[in-house]
């Protein structure tokens, strides 16, 4: 992946990170074009998928450690390792990331006396928004960077978002596209619950 796709997958990322931690004002406008159709996409698929995304969180932080990237990396490695990458999974998997950051964000703000073990190892090693998205950037140039380069990068992205918007209307189109994004769900629930 080239120096500028790696920035950008991180400025994205981070992006919305931020977002789903950020307190209900209004948001800042995205930074470029390929976050605010990830916003969009993202977003969309969180609200459809609430209840699972929520639970795969928990579960993902109840065994992850004090190494939440590394851990973070597997997941990616599950859902992109049938060698069916597609960026339906690239949206499910910074929604995941999104949820697990706010997930994050809720335990540091618990009451110390409810949880005194937990409340003390997230402030002993908090994970930033940028640990987060760079884990993306870094697992993405690694093992995605030719599937990435193939697909016209961000802009291929986009064009993936104006297509969903364009078929939105049509019910069985934005079914077929939210099913993609599921796989990877479903790749995050096989990976968590074994």
């Amino acid at each position: 992946m080239s120096c500028g796709l790696w920035k950008e997958t991180v400025a994205v990322a981070e992006d919305y990170i931020h977002l789903c931690c950020s307190s209900p004002h209004p948001a800042p406008p995205p930074p470029s074009e390929p976050a605010a159709a990830m916003r969009r996409l993202a977003q969309d698929l969180e609200t459809q998928h609430q209840a699972r995304f929520h639970s795969l969180a928990q579960t993902f932080l109840k065994h992850s450690g004090m190494d939440l990237c590394s851990r973070l990396r597997k997941v990616m490695d599950e859902m992109a390792g049938d060698g069916h990458f597609n960026w339906g999974r690239v949206v499910s998997l910074f929604t995941f990331a999104g949820v697990l950051a706010r997930q994050l964000q809720e335990q540091k703000g618990k009451n110390p006396g409810q949880e005194p073990g937990k409340q003390q190892e997230l402030q002993q090693e908090p994970v930033s928004y940028r640990a987060l998205a760079e884990t993306i950037a870094d697992y993405l140039e690694r093992h995605k960077k030719d599937w990435l380069q193939e697909n016209n990068g961000w802009d291929g992205f986009c064009n993936y978002a104006r297509n969903a918007r364009e078929v939105s209307q049509d019910s069985s189109m934005k079914t077929a596209l939210v099913a993609v994004a599921g796989v990877g769900i479903a790749g995050l629930t096989f990976l968590l619950v074994r």
